[in-house]
């Protein structure tokens, strides 16, 4: 699967783009200084924004958002969101299609509306209408947002539903690589549920895995091959898995 490509310079993207990303974390302190050092990122506290919102930039640009988990029962992950001009309208296509609302669509004070759906196994993942704030201020270089890999128990059934919700956006005829799917059981225990895993770009996958293991985090699968690059999948030190992309020559845009 493909997405079309869209500007990271405050023009917007088009429905179906992944536009954003957020991790909820226990401690926002001690991501700041994980992902600070690991990424070079720079943070902003918003206010404007609800659950201490704390923003993320790379070379001034907003890339991401670390957000305080207040409910220990929830994940401590890392969720995509999807650019829509609707989000009431997709977030009713996503429940039509199979999929659920875990929560509905609520704004986030002036800066847009946001909600979270599941496909119909049950990876989650987010929705994001703009206001004042369009997305990612920059993606695919080191330090910010590269690609976003659905791991699907059944992917036929993963190419219907995405298919069918973000067509556009998938299958245009300006569209680029930047959202896939492969089976859990490729690099994960086949027991592992459906779910996102957001890559950020490096420029060397293997020093990126030592400064990850010396920051308190671990390696979960080590680099392999993939059609959009060398990846390796790690966790931060609190518990939240992504992934870390170098990007081969015959990968490269």
């Amino acid at each position: 699967m493909a997405e079309n490509r869209a500007s990271a310079d405050g023009t917007g993207y088009g429905e179906g783009v992944p536009c954003w990303v957020d991790v909820q974390l226990p401690d926002v302190a001690a991501g700041k200084r994980f992902y600070g050092e690991l990424f070079g990122w720079t943070f902003e506290d918003r206010p404007d924004a609800d659950d201490g919102w704390v923003w993320a930039h790379h070379k001034g640009r907003p890339v991401a958002a670390l957000a305080h988990k207040t409910d220990g029962r929830m994940p401590t992950v890392w969720t995509v969101y999807f650019a829509t001009p609707d989000i009431e309208g997709l977030a009713d296509r996503v429940w039509a299609a199979g999929g659920q609302v875990v929560t509905a669509p609520v704004p986030v004070g002036e800066l847009g509306t946001s909600a979270l759906v599941t496909d119909p196994e049950g990876a989650v993942f987010g929705l994001w209408e703009p206001g004042s704030h369009p997305g990612f201020g920059a993606r695919h270089e080191p330090g910010t947002f590269a690609w976003a890999e659905l791991y699907a128990r059944d992917t036929e059934a993963a190419n219907t539903f995405y298919g069918g919700l973000f067509h556009d956006a998938l299958f245009g005829p300006e569209a680029h690589p930047d959202f896939g799917r492969a089976p859990v059981s490729d690099v994960f225990p086949a027991e592992m549920p459906p779910h996102f895993l957001v890559h950020f770009a490096v420029e060397d996958c293997e020093s990126v895995l030592g400064t990850v293991s010396r920051l308190g985090g671990r390696v979960q699968a080590p680099p392999f091959e993939t059609s959009y690059g060398n990846v390796a999948v790690v966790t931060d030190n609190q518990g939240a898995s992504f992934a870390i992309l170098e990007r081969s020559e015959r990968s490269e845009r």
